[in-house]
């Protein structure tokens, strides 16, 4: 695709500054650019990089020409420009339209208008597929299950049996939607039920055996959700676990049985959510943030990366640390940490000091008895 520096001024909702007729063919990182290539760099930093007679985008206050550019587009809020620069260069799967010959579609599925369905790619019976979707090679969609318009589903994406997905979902490589959930159960109280109870007390330690707790419920996608690479959202136990309307849901994230995740929630790299959970909306969960089973978690809580939330955090809250606290709490609390060695060297020297000075007291008259006898 070829624009002109004033199409993407138009296209951004932006001031141009300079020659608009410029072509711009893709983008490049500040001072890696080559001819057509539009550069992003919206601070002073990035922008000492670029090459005099270039073309980039920077941000509103900055003046291009001192970079000695040869055009510019001034943007209010770059990283919404930068959304806006990447989806219209970004040229997708590419499939070719209609379905691959290789793959196995049963007699029963139902496939939407404008479909382009990969090599290799597996859709069950009953199924049923909006239209205008984008199926990559080896993709398995299971029995009964129902998807809205638009879906993106990315190499290798295991869709099971049983599940609903809303309009203009995207799915990325490995991901798999529908899994068991991990739900086992012992005949006698477990190990683990006893600890629960007690806050860790042991009493006869005894051999157990797990019974598999089949799933029954699916799990319910709402519109416009983003599902990364290798994360996994296993199905409910009896009713359906469900991701709400514009979730984004990064790489490697497991998200257990019949949780509820509320709408425009963003749940970043390696965060682990326990069965039966539930998440508010607007919530947003920093890397390898844990979430113990059966709590909640309320609207518009952010937790920082790493944080281990085990009991219902109310809404709003900022959350950091294992356990999770309130964040100003947490580094108010690694500041005193950090001050501990001071401190106890500071005890050590003041105890010095006292004992010195036990030792150098002078004499009260209470030895007067020790002398007389002397």
């Amino acid at each position: 695709m070829t624009i002109t520096m004033a199409e993407l001024a138009l296209a951004l909702d932006a001031r141009l500054w300079g020659d608009g007729a410029q072509k711009v063919t893709g983008a490049a990182e500040a001072g890696q650019a080559v001819d057509g290539q539009v550069s992003l760099a919206t601070t002073p930093a990035y922008a000492e990089r670029l090459a005099p007679g270039s073309i980039a985008i920077v941000a509103e206050g900055m003046d291009p020409d001192a970079y000695g550019l040869k055009a510019a587009v001034l943007v209010q809020r770059p990283r919404v420009a930068m959304a806006s620069l990447t989806r219209a260069f970004d040229r997708g799967l590419e499939l070719a339209p209609g379905i691959h010959p290789t793959a196995v579609i049963d007699p029963s599925a139902e496939i939407g208008d404008g479909a382009a369905i990969g090599p290799f790619v597996v859709i069950g019976a009953r199924v049923r597929i909006g239209s205008g979707a984008q199926i990559a090679s080896h993709v398995s969609i299971g029995r009964d299950t129902v998807i809205g318009r638009d879906l993106l589903a990315h190499p290798g994406a295991r869709i099971a049996h049983e599940v609903t997905i809303g309009d203009r979902v995207i799915v990325h490589p490995g991901c798999s939607i529908g899994a068991d959930g991990f739900s086992f159960v012992t005949p006698e109280k477990s190990g683990v039920e006893e600890i629960r109870e007690t806050l860790g007390e042991r009493r006869a330690i005894r051999e157990q055996h797990w019974t598999r707790i089949h799933s029954l419920g699916g799990v319910e996608i709402g519109d416009d959700v983003e599902i990364g690479a290798n994360t996994t959202i296993d199905r409910g136990t009896i009713r359906a676990t469900r991701v709400g309307r514009g979730t984004k849901i990064d790489n490697q994230v497991q998200v257990g049985h019949n949780c509820i995740i509320g709408e425009d929630v963003m749940l970043c790299g390696l965060v682990g959510i326990a069965g039966s959970a539930r998440i508010g909306n607007r919530v947003v969960l920093g890397g390898q943030v844990g979430v113990s089973d059966n709590i909640f978690v309320g609207d518009d809580v952010i937790a920082g990366g790493a944080t281990k939330i085990f009991t219902n955090a109310p809404a709003g809250r900022v959350l950091l640390g294992s356990p999770a606290v309130k964040m100003e709490t947490h580094v108010e609390a690694q500041k005193n940490i950090r001050r501990l060695p001071r401190l106890y060297a500071q005890v050590a020297e003041l105890r010095e000091t006292v004992k010195k000075l036990m030792e150098k007291r002078p004499d009260d008259g209470s030895n007067t008895k020790d002398r007389s006898e002397g």
